[in-house]
């Protein structure tokens, strides 16, 4: 409607423009023309006075329409509002009795539960009154058991250690006595070494038991006389093994015990003294003894081929040993000039040590062909053993055949047995001819 209304408005500017441009161009009559343009000036008032009724009436069904709208809207609201007032109503009716309802279960479970708590708290209280005097008994029991044990452990382990202090107070009663014998066999000791015959007897027991403990008693001599034409005698020869089994065809290695303790005791005490001419002269000293003992030893005990080309100066203290073997020209001119090696405690022991193995060696090389003999019986005897092993495994093969067979009948039997019913009460195992077709089988 009021597009058609705005239809009407263009059109009238168009034809009154229309009109104007021809009014100016031209000069007509427009007598006609004014009374269709007061015409069309009616027709637009009368569709104006139609468009603003139909709107009105538009406007005035609208607002009735939204006022029943807003009516209905308002009277279902209070509808709503009062059945959702009526079912809160009833909710809380409902739940307001479930609580009371649980309150009341709540009320009852809470004096049951105190009930049942006092009961527990009873019987509590009795098992604890009962456990603590079962305590109280066994504590009195445990008690009595502990003082009479540890009476008894006290007295005993006072008994013990009564007898322990009076055993320590014996040994050291006696160890007293092994002291006042032990100062004796050190002022024994001293004589020793400071008498040059008793300290070469020191030295030769000392060498002795080295060779004694390491070496059989057939490896080595005692005071062995080098020479046929010679009275000299060494302490100790160690034969080493020759061409024959006679003794006559060993090979001596002389050793000989030497201790020169006074050159060494001035030695020592220079140079804890810190004077180092003393401690230069006393070497001299030293090293003078030493060439003119290993002199002694290669003019005395060494005679190839009886003996070996050289000999061994046993010196009975490392510190000595030491003292000589750190000069190292001194060493030189002993093995080259006069074939004498020096050894100490330490030394020797290992020395002796290898010339037991190659001992080993050399008796198991000569007993080479009894090993070989040996072995030639225990191949024979291996032998013998595998051809009884082949007719062990024959008569296993037999036994296997056998008892495959014994198995098939057995199956056989089961396969006949298993239609046949067993008794009412009765086993299979009761019956006493179960077994006796496999017996039969096996004599067969």
């Amino acid at each position: 409607m009021e597009l058609f209304f705005y239809i009407i408005i263009i059109l009238l500017i168009v034809f009154a423009g229309l009109l104007n441009w021809q009014l100016r161009h031209n000069s007509v009559d427009l007598t006609p023309l004014a009374a269709r343009l007061s015409a069309l000036q009616d027709a637009q008032e009368r569709t104006d006075r139609a468009v603003r009724e139909e709107i009105a009436n538009f406007r005035a069904e609208i607002q009735n329409q939204s006022h029943q709208e807003r009516a209905e809207l308002a009277a279902s609201l209070t509808s709503f509002g009062d059945s959702v007032g009526t079912r809160m109503a009833e909710i809380a009716g409902l739940q307001r009795s479930q609580l009371e309802g649980f309150a009341a279960q709540l009320s009852l479970l809470t004096a049951t539960n105190e009930q049942k708590m006092d009961a527990v708290r009873l019987v509590i209280d009795e098992k604890l009154k009962q456990i603590q005097e079962d305590n109280t008994r066994q504590l009195d029991r445990m008690r009595e058991t502990v003082d009479e044990k540890l009476q008894g452990t006290l007295e005993k382990r006072l008994g013990e250690s009564f007898k322990q202090v009076s055993e320590r107070l014996e040994l050291v009663h006696q160890g007293l006595g092994d002291m006042r014998n032990l100062a004796a066999g050190v002022g024994d000791l001293k004589k020793v070494l400071t008498n040059i015959k008793t300290r070469g007897t020191w030295g030769e027991v000392q060498l002795g038991a080295l060779l004694a403990e390491i070496l059989a008693p057939e490896q080595y001599e005692k005071n062995v006389r080098i020479a046929e034409h010679s009275g000299e005698t060494v302490e100790f020869a160690i034969k080493l093994p020759g061409q024959g089994e006679q003794s006559g065809d060993h090979v001596l290695i002389p050793v000989d015990a030497k201790f020169p303790v006074e050159d060494y005791s001035r030695l020592l005490e220079a140079q804890e003294n810190a004077d180092a001419g003393a401690a230069d002269e006393a070497a001299r000293f030293l090293e003078a003894r030493i060439k003119k003992e290993a002199k002694n030893i290669f003019g005395k005990y060494i005679s190839p081929p009886r003996t070996t080309d050289f000999g061994i100066m046993y010196l009975p203290s490392e510190g000595l040993y030491a003292e000589v073997i750190r000069r190292s020209a001194l060493v030189q001119i002993l093995q080259r000039e006069y074939h004498v090696v020096i050894s100490g405690p330490s030394t020797f022991a290992a020395f002796l040590n290898s010339l037991q193995m190659g001992f080993r060696s050399l008796a198991i090389a000569k007993q080479s062909g009894e090993v070989w003999k040996v072995l030639g019986e225990v191949k024979n005897e291996l032998d013998k053993f595998g051809l009884t092993l082949d007719a062990v495994r024959k008569k296993l093969e037999q036994a296997t055949n056998s008892m495959d067979d014994v198995q098939k009948k057995s199956r056989t039997l089961q396969r006949k047995l298993r239609s046949v019913q067993v008794l009412p009460g009765s086993s299979p195992e009761a019956l006493p001819d179960d077994k006796a077709p496999l017996e039969s089988d096996d004599n067969s």
